[in-house]
């Protein structure tokens, strides 16, 4: 096991460079992922069932406890994403399909990559953990509905496809995952410490049959605009989440505290993308193009995300400011000694 956890290690380390390879590979070689194409849904379930193994009733019952900042922060998500990929659409004049799998990825719940960044930059995880299992809990109704009320007018959207395939690529595996850590407890954490590196090749596996399967239409003027819609898709994703907690603060301040904030902002800018290209190879079989906003969306939000933590951890030791900080502001005799360090 401790090869296996050295692998994992190094490569979470390395994923998005694996990725970025991956990706080219398949472009010039489609045929490296194409057998997976009809099973892309078990990939993801593998993933899913690997989350349900981590959690415990205790997940559920920290939602329980604070059940006001989860259901808030899963809102927010729900909102501002789904209006986003709406409001990108429209002024990117995207449509068809192109616009239909923007949409997707934006009412896909939040991803696991959040967690990450928010225990880098020091946030609250357990909120972020929170979060990210209800959003996903949510996804086999949200899903459908946001993208029957959102896409519709781009195409006829298969809402019962959508929703059985969340069924069964969502609920199903993790509340299996979650059963089997019931039943054998303490015991599954010799399984889980290789989940991380079977969940990162179960994403390369899913990124790898999207590249193939649009090889011909990845970089064409029809996908040319996908790069910075998905770029500012999860970067407004992050400012609007950060102002939408900091407002929140001043209704709740002790519910939504500088580590909560940094919880939601990533909560809220990062989605699970690799749900996002299963639903879409899986409910859009003939129009594997609306895969391609998800797979752009699983490359960028990883290097912003890193980008984000990284800074927020530096801005913090700059200034000061301890992860149980209030609402994270710069005190007063703090900027003095900076600005009289920088004058000296």
């Amino acid at each position: 096991m401790a090869k296996v956890q050295k692998f994992s290690s190094w490569l979470t380390k390395w994923f998005t460079l694996v990725v970025v390879l991956w990706a080219i590979l398949n472009f010039f070689e489609p045929q490296t992922s194409l057998w997976a194409k009809s099973y892309v849904n078990y990939f993801l379930s593998i993933i899913l069932f690997g989350m349900g193994m981590t959690l415990s009733l205790e997940d559920f019952k920290r939602i329980i406890r604070m059940p006001l900042m989860v259901i808030v922060g899963t809102v927010a998500h729900y909102l501002i994403m789904p209006l986003l990929a709406v409001l990108l659409c429209w002024i990117f004049r995207l449509n068809g399909m192109i616009a239909v799998g923007v949409i997707l990825v934006g009412c896909c719940p939040s991803g696991t990559s959040s967690n990450v960044m928010s225990f880098l930059s020091k946030g609250d995880v357990a909120l972020d953990v929170s979060i990210g299992l209800l959003s996903t809990l949510c996804a086999p109704f949200m899903v459908p509905l946001l993208m029957s009320a959102l896409a519709s007018s781009y195409v006829q959207i298969p809402v019962e496809k959508l929703f059985l395939t969340s069924v069964q690529v969502v609920l199903i595996p993790v509340a299996l995952g979650v059963i089997v850590h019931t039943i054998f407890g303490n015991k599954v954490g010799k399984v889980t410490v290789a989940l991380p590196a079977v969940s990162q090749i179960a994403i390369l596996v899913i990124i790898g049959v999207v590249v193939a399967a649009n090889n011909s239409k990845l970089f064409t003027a029809q996908t040319a605009l996908l790069l910075p819609v998905v770029m500012l898709h999860n970067i407004c994703g992050y400012t609007l989440g950060y102002l939408f907690s900091k407002a929140m603060y001043r209704i709740y301040p002790k519910g939504f505290r500088y580590a909560q904030q940094k919880a939601i902002t990533f909560e809220v800018g990062m989605q699970d993308s690799a749900l996002g290209a299963t639903l879409a190879l899986q409910a859009f079989a003939a129009n594997p193009i609306v895969a391609i906003p998800s797979t752009f969306f699983s490359v960028w939000h990883n290097i912003s995300g890193s980008v984000l933590s990284s800074w927020w951890l530096r801005h913090d030791a700059k200034y000061g400011i301890k992860a149980g900080s209030e609402n994270g502001k710069i005190h007063h005799e703090t900027k003095g000694v900076e600005l009289g360090a920088a004058q000296a």
